[in-house]
């Protein structure tokens, strides 16, 4: 068992409703609890069927140099990089920064 937080923006509520079934809301979309692997392997099996156009980050505590692991679901501009091992997040330019700025196209 390990500790598991689930952030979700954007989800059908039927998403939200099979989240609260097996994690605490704390939060709008913010989803805790403690569970097994095959409990949060499951869980992700019905994010991934259900999130539709949202978006889903996944967090939970395990034995590795950061003391947890992470993926993510849908579109958002923070997207999980592997640098020398580690997970970190980078993050996508915004679309419109170049407003203001003359084109000669």
């Amino acid at each position: 068992m390990s500790m598991l937080v689930v952030v979700t923006e954007n989800v059908p509520p039927r998403l939200r409703g099979r989240l609260a079934v097996w994690l605490l809301e704390i939060r709008a979309g913010v989803y805790v609890g403690d569970v097994s692997q095959r409990v949060r392997e499951m869980i992700w099996e019905q994010v991934t069927l259900l999130a539709e156009i949202g978006n889903v980050a996944m967090a939970w505590a395990t034995n590795t140099e950061s003391g947890f692991d992470f993926q993510t679901f849908g579109e958002n501009r923070r997207i999980p990089i592997n640098y020398d091992g580690l997970r970190l997040v980078s993050f996508l330019p915004v679309e419109n920064e170049m407003v203001g700025v003359k084109s000669d196209l």
